[in-house]
C-alpha cells in the first residue's frame, strides 16, 4: 500500500509538470497514475475531486486528439504516395500509347515452322539496360550500339545452333531490360522519355526474335529484374514484380507476335521453371543472389527449395552482376552494356559486353558458352534515331577521364 507521502509526490508532480509528463517522469502507466490520484482524493490529499476529474479527462481528450492527428497524417501521406504513383503510371501509359500511335514497328522477317530436332538451344538475354548511355574511352553504349550487339548475338547463336542441328530455341529474358527511375517525380517528368525507350526496346527485341524465328521454332520466357522496376523500392511479391518495364516489354512483344509461330510463356514474374528438351531450367534475375563468393552454396539451396516442392532443377541461369560465369549447375550472364562508370568506380569491376547461349542435348547434358559482343561490325537492326533522344541514367555519372597519361619530351 502506497503511503500518503508517496501519493503526495505524485500529486505535486501532476500539479507541477502535468499528467502526461508525470507519467513519463516516473515511468508509470496512465492507469496507475489515475489510481494514485483517486487514492489521494479519498485520503483528502487532493481536496477538490472535481479538479482531478477535469485533469484526467483532459488528458484522455488530448491523447485521443493526438491519436487522430497521427492517424490522419499517416493516411494523408499514404494517399499522397498512392496518388503520385497512379499519376506516374497514367502518364507513362498515356505517353506509351502516343508513341505507339505515332511510330511503326519495323517489318519482321518471315517466320516458318521447323521440324523438331534433337535437343534445344537457349539464348539468354540479361541486363540489356536499353536506356543507358555509356561514353567511356574503352566502351560505348546506346540504342545504336545495342542494336549492333544484338544483331551479332543473333548471328553467332544461329550459326552455333545450326551447326548442332537444333530446331527449337528458348529465348530466356532474365531481367533488367531497361533502367528504372528511383523517384516517382522522375518517372512523371520522364514519362515521355521512358515511353520512347520502351518502344525502342520492343522494336529491337521483336527484330531479334523474328530473325531467330526464321531458322528455329522460338519460345520466349521472361522474369523481371530489380533495375527495371517502376516502383521506388524493389519487392519480392509477384504483384510488385509486375510493376516493371521488363513485364511491360514481355507483354507488348507477346501481343506483337500473337497469331505467329512464336510462343510466349506467362508465369511467375520473379522465377520461372522451363522444361527444355527434358531438362528443367530455372530462370531468375539474380539480385537475390548478388555477387557472393559462395555462389554454388546459394544455388544449391535454391535447387533444394524446389526439390522440397517436388520439382527437379537441372540448371539455373541468371544475371544481375554484369560478369559472365559458366558453371556445372548454374551460369551467370554478363550485360549487353559492358563496363560503365558505376561498375568500374563503384564496384571495381571491369567487364565486357556479352551474353550466354546454351545447348541442351536431350539426354541431360547442358553446355553453356559466352558470346563476346564487345566489338561488332556495322550490321545492325533498324531503329528510329529520333526516338533515341532520352534522359539516360548514366549520363550524369560520366566525366572525361584520362586513364593513361602520355608525356612527350
Amino acid at each position: 500500500m502506497i503511503s500518503d507521502n508517496g501519493l503526495l509526490k505524485y500529486v505535486n508532480a501532476v500539479e507541477r509538470y502535468g499528467f502526461l509528463d508525470t507519467m513519463t517522469k516516473f515511468d508509470i502507466s496512465e492507469k496507475s497514475l489515475v489510481r494514485y490520484m483517486q487514492l489521494a482524493t479519498e485520503r483528502g490529499i487532493i481536496p477538490d475531486e472535481a479538479d482531478f476529474e477535469v485533469v484526467a479527462e483532459n488528458v484522455r481528450y488530448r491523447k485521443r486528439t493526438q491519436k487522430y492527428m497521427d492517424t490522419n497524417r499517416i493516411e494523408r501521406k499514404a494517399f499522397r504516395e498512392y496518388a503520385r504513383i497512379e499519376n506516374a503510371y497514367s502518364e507513362y501509359t498515356q505517353e506509351l500509347i502516343n508513341v505507339l500511335e505515332d511510330n511503326r514497328i519495323h517489318n519482321s522477317a518471315l517466320m516458318v515452322e521447323h521440324d523438331a530436332g534433337v535437343g534445344a538451344g537457349v539464348i539468354q538475354l540479361s541486363d540489356l539496360h536499353f536506356n543507358e548511355l555509356v561514353d567511356l574511352p574503352h566502351n560505348k553504349y546506346s540504342f545504336e550500339v545495342a542494336s549492333k550487339r544484338l544483331k551479332r548475338l543473333a548471328g553467332e547463336a544461329s550459326a552455333y545452333f545450326g551447326y548442332r542441328g537444333i530446331s527449337n530455341v528458348l529465348i530466356a529474358c532474365t531481367g533488367d531490360l531497361m533502367n528504372s527511375d528511383r523517384r516517382m517525380d522522375e518517372l512523371l517528368s520522364n514519362a515521355t522519355n521512358r515511353s520512347k525507350a520502351t518502344f525502342l526496346a520492343v522494336d529491337l527485341l521483336q527484330q531479334f526474335i523474328s530473325e531467330i524465328a526464321t531458322r528455329f521454332n522460338v519460345t520466349v520466357a521472361s522474369v523481371t529484374g530489380n533495375e527495371g522496376r517502376v516502383d521506388k523500392e524493389s519487392g519480392w511479391d509477384e504483384v510488385v514484380a509486375t510493376h516493371n518495364y521488363d513485364f511491360t516489354i514481355h507483354n507488348m512483344l507477346a501481343l506483337l507476335f500473337e497469331g505467329t509461330k512464336v510462343e510466349f510463356l506467362h508465369g511467375d514474374a520473379m522465377e520461372q521453371v522451363v522444361n527444355v528438351a527434358g531438362s528443367n531450367l530455372l530462370l531468375l534475375h539474380g539480385h537475390s543472389i548478388g555477387a557472393k563468393s559462395n555462389l554454388s552454396d546459394i544455388v544449391t539451396k535454391i535447387i533444394g527449395k524446389y526439390a522440397g516442392r517436388g520439382i527437379r532443377i537441372d540448371y539455373v541461369i541468371f544475371g544481375h552482376v554484369h560478369e559472365a560465369s559458366i558453371g556445372d549447375i548454374y551460369s551467370r550472364s554478363s550485360s549487353l552494356v559492358g563496363s560503365n562508370a558505376y561498375s568500374e568506380h563503384g564496384l571495381n569491376l571491369l567487364s565486357k559486353a556479352s551474353q550466354n547461349i546454351y545447348v541442351v542435348d536431350g539426354i541431360g547434358n547442358i553446355n553453356g558458352m559466352k558470346v563476346d559482343l564487345q566489338f561488332t561490325g556495322d550490321e545492325c537492326y533498324e531503329i528510329d534515331t529520333k526516338l533515341a533522344e532520352y534522359n539516360v541514367k548514366s549520363a550524369s555519372k560520366l566525366k572525361p577521364q584520362t586513364v593513361v597519361h602520355s608525356i612527350v619530351i
